[in-house]
Formats: structure tokens, C-alpha cells, sequence
């Protein structure tokens, strides 16, 4: 099985946290969708008005494991912030074609300067 797909998404990852949203921009089909405990399958326009802004805050997005099946990837990462916060992340990203066509978020535990930090839902 090729590993064609999982470099893809390590290279969006990359692409984030340098602020490259031309790249992001020309991977997402025009009927992307971004599904977190946040967001609720939003849109391409919602994902870059909510989410892209984020991105200057991440110091690295580490990729530790990524496994390839068929026309999806599914990824498990550690991310540290540069207030000092890290935390892991397993995401589904799923392609149709050269395109990716959704990303599924469920968020893990988080810490500061190593040490766990008890989170609250929003709202």
C-alpha cells in the first residue's frame, strides 16, 4: 500500500503551521468538511474563517502514527502550542480522488508544561 495519502496530510499539517493556505486551499474538494467536538461538518468557508486563524498558535504538529486504508488516512498527533500547551489529536481524513473531501477531529488530553489540564466543554 502506498503512502501517498498520509505524507499528503503530514504536508497539510506543515502547510498550517508555516501559513501556507494556498496549499489547503488547492487540497480541499469544494465540498469539504471539517467535523470537531467544536464544529458540526462545516463548510470550506466556515473552516477557513474558524479555524485557519489558529494556526500562529502552534509551535509543531507532530505526526505519530498515520495508517492509510483505501481513500482514507487516519492520524494520531501530538500538537504543543506555543503558550505550552500540548495535547494529541486523532483525525480521519478522508479523499475523493486528489482531494480531500472531509476531516474528523477527536481531541485527547491536555497538558501544560507537562502536567494535565482538566478541560471544560465550551459554551
Amino acid at each position: 500500500m502506498t503512502r501517498g495519502r498520509a505524507d499528503r496530510v503530514k504536508s497539510y499539517f506543515d502547510a498550517y503551521l508555516t501559513g501556507r493556505r494556498d496549499v489547503i486551499e488547492a487540497a480541499l474538494a469544494d465540498d469539504f468538511t471539517f467535523t470537531s467536538p467544536y464544529d458540526d461538518a462545516i463548510d470550506r468557508a466556515a473552516y477557513f474563517e474558524r479555524c485557519w486563524p489558529g494556526h500562529g498558535l502552534f509551535k509543531s504538529i507532530e505526526v505519530e502514527r498515520a495508517c492509510e486504508d483505501g481513500d482514507a488516512v487516519l492520524v494520531v498527533c501530538r500538537c504543543e502550542m506555543k503558550n505550552g500547551k500540548s495535547f494529541r489529536n486523532m483525525e480521519f481524513h478522508r479523499f475523493e480522488g486528489d482531494r480531500l473531501k472531509s476531516v474528523e477531529v477527536f481531541f485527547g488530553a491536555s497538558y501544560r508544561d507537562g502536567k494535565f489540564v482538566a478541560q471544560r466543554p465550551p459554551g
